[in-house]
């Protein structure tokens, strides 16, 4: 595992543009309206599996190594997910997002497929440094990442992707010159940046004390078994945090919010 938090954000990075193109883009735009400052990334979100050899317990054994906390638990109905966030004792370094699919809460087809990609990871490939951007541990066929995609956005992504930075976010608490995320949306589609709209253009507000957008994903080409499909990889998130009643920003996660903040991946 890493023993430095920044060479590995640094290397789920690299990995996240590599399949991300845009998200560059959208650095450089936001950059541009950021002084001399790096821009801070609020979270990095990743998605597994519920299965024990994969599972979140199993990602989130590199941050918790790495000194993070958890700091809050999440429950998607809808989309059959467990989701977990954690935060460092150093408030500069990223919040972490974990969710797993409940893969026992969809139909054996579907359960069959997901089994048989997960045998396919070595027994201690959890445990390497470079688990966390190391992709996709098996071969998957077109025709079952269709079936997968008719019951679950998420598994399908996951077997075409699979372990890697899902998104990255902007915060926009953080930007110099830029106060609201709204400025932060109007410059991005200004630019030709297509936003998720599921559930409005901003997800949550003032009231929940955080605001979240996102663009759609790119879509890149995955070579499956039987043929190459251009498909979505991952997005570009952009959160704006608002203060508690005590004077402090909050840190957590809303479920509604992040439900929709999950559609960016849709392929639908």
């Amino acid at each position: 595992m890493h023993t430095n938090i920044d060479s590995l954000f640094t290397n789920l990075w690299q990995d996240y543009l590599s399949i991300t193109p845009s998200a560059q883009k959208v650095h450089k735009l936001l950059g541009q309206y950021n002084g001399q400052s790096e821009l801070v990334n609020d979270h990095v979100a990743f998605r597994t599996f519920d299965i024990e050899k994969i599972n979140l317990d199993k990602l989130a054994a590199h941050f918790l190594a790495l000194g993070y906390e958890e700091k809050g638990q999440y429950d998607f109905v809808e989309k059959r997910l467990s989701a977990k966030h954690f935060e460092h004792p150093d408030t500069t370094q990223p919040k972490v997002f974990i969710s797993e699919l409940r893969v026992k809460e969809f139909p054996e087809t579907i359960q069959d497929i997901i089994h048989r990609l997960v045998d396919s990871v070595a027994e201690d490939a959890t445990q390497q440094d470079n688990f966390l951007y190391s992709g996709a541990h098996w071969k998957v066929s077109s025709s079952d990442y269709a079936t997968l995609l008719a019951e679950s956005e998420y598994a399908a992504w996951m077997a075409a992707w699979g372990f890697r930075a899902n998104h990255f976010t902007v915060s926009v608490n953080h930007l110099q010159e830029l106060d609201l995320l709204t400025d932060v949306n109007d410059l991005l589609k200004q630019a030709g940046f297509v936003l998720n709209t599921s559930g409005g253009e901003i997800k949550g507000g003032p009231d929940v004390f955080l605001a979240q957008s996102s663009t759609m994903a790119d879509h890149i080409d995955v070579a499956f078994t039987d043929t190459n499909k251009s498909i979505p990889s991952c997005f570009y998130e952009f959160a704006q945090r608002y203060e508690l009643p005590t004077g402090e920003l909050y840190q957590g996660f809303v479920a509604a919010s992040a439900d929709k903040i999950f559609e960016s991946t849709n392929a639908k």
